[in-house]
């Protein structure tokens, strides 16, 4: 079993390689939950995720002669940039297998440093077996992403950071995947502070962990926001520390999770993937357990598509009303349209799209239905405009009523 002794020693491989991340007080974000809420941001690392650390240990213990063939790697993204850079760093030759819908960004950066990168199956689990067969037929070191005591140990250097920067932490809530972050951190925190309570967070579509420690037969989604985590097998080293050092773990729905990316770019103004906003999201989800707790939250990551990432702030505009799809019923008349567009501007509702519709529509011959997407302030500020267009005369209502 990993111990404190090899996290120790694994902070003393990483030192000077390995930024030290920030881990400090979110105001807002305890304001809002009623928890002393400290946020780790592991996404300022230089490849915007924690797996720097693992990587870079295991790496360091292979022989010469292993170091000499080179390595393999099965990773949705974030640990194949971490083996790829320390790789090149050591010069060590690597190939990385990685799904065939892993997200572009994740893709290019990992080619950027020099891996060889082979996409192979549709899941995780489909690249790892892959990539254990490739490693055995060209004779590369395999390097697990989670199941392995040198990586628990890199991965519990965030522990002994988190507890050196705020002693008095009283709850941690990690994100889990294979569990190799849960499992270090939790061995580090619990040698610190015996009655820390640690809060694992896995997405309900990829249940895996939590259904090796409860028992039952986890059903899987076909596909998560945050693939970082999607694991259907989790290791079997990291359960039993799991077993032994965690209180429990929370599952979380996708829409939990976009959220907490909204939130964390709009209050923190950091970026997270969806694995990354994990623990936030758990955290929002069960604000009564953490109430009036000094509670550390690890934000793992911050490799998230461009495009997903534009997408979410959008649905998360909607959810929050700040972006609203108005349908407003006008007389098919001359200077009709310009009364309704000349009221929504009064209210200052900033017009975005406008679609005006005669033929698909159930009202009157003598109407038309148009749809309005406009930027507001919130939800009262729709009901201002609603209340105001039908002063007017028009007949209106939310797109989605």
């Amino acid at each position: 079993m990993v111990t404190i002794a090899d996290i120790r020693s694994a902070a003393d491989t990483i030192r000077g390689s390995v930024i030290d991340t920030p881990c400090v007080l979110s105001r807002t974000l305890s304001e809002m939950t009623g928890a002393e809420v400290y946020i780790k941001f592991e996404n300022l690392q230089f490849t915007a995720s924690f797996k720097d650390r693992g990587a870079l240990v295991k790496l360091a213990s292979l022989s010469p002669k292993q170091r000499a063939r080179g390595v393999v790697a099965a990773s949705a993204g974030n640990h194949a940039q971490g083996v790829a850079y320390h790789a090149r760093r050591l010069t060590i030759p690597a190939v990385i297998v990685m799904p065939r819908f892993t997200p572009n960004i994740k893709i290019d950066r990992t080619q950027a440093f020099g891996a060889e990168v082979q996409l192979e199956g549709d899941s995780f689990d489909d690249a790892k077996a892959y990539a254990v067969k490739l490693g055995k037929k060209r004779g590369l070191a395999f390097i697990s992403a989670y199941d392995d005591e040198k990586i628990i140990a890199g991965q519990g250097t965030i522990g002994l950071e988190m507890l050196a920067a705020q002693p008095g932490l009283e709850a941690l809530i990690v994100p889990i995947g294979g569990g190799g972050l849960i499992s270090g951190i939790a061995v580090a925190a619990k040698n610190v502070n015996p009655d820390i309570d640690i809060v694992g967070v896995e997405v309900k579509r990829f249940p895996a962990m939590y259904y090796a420690i409860e028992g039952g037969e986890p059903v899987f989604g076909a596909s998560t926001i945050a693939e970082g985590i999607a694991v259907k097998e989790p290791g079997k080293l990291t359960s039993e520390i799991i077993r032994e050092h965690v209180s429990d773990i929370v599952l979380v729905e996708e829409g939990d999770i976009e959220q907490a990316i909204v939130m964390l770019l709009d209050i923190e103004k950091t970026v997270a993937e969806g694995a990354g906003a994990a623990a936030l999201a758990a955290l929002l989800k069960n604000r009564r357990r953490f109430s009036g707790k000094k509670t550390g939250i690890v934000l793992s990551g911050g490799n998230i598509d461009p495009l997903m990432l534009a997408s979410i702030i959008e649905r998360g505009m909607v959810r929050s009303g700040r972006l609203a799809r108005l349908t407003v019923e006008l007389r098919d008349l001359p200077g009709a349209l310009a009364l309704a567009t000349a009221c929504l501007g009064r209210l200052n509702a900033n017009i975005e799209e406008v679609h005006h519709q005669r033929a698909f529509s159930s009202v009157s011959v003598q109407s038309v239905e148009v749809m309005f997407v406009v930027q507001t302030r919130g939800p009262e500020h729709i009901a201002q405009i609603i209340k105001a267009l039908k002063a007017e005369g028009f007949g209106a209502r939310l797109g989605n009523d």
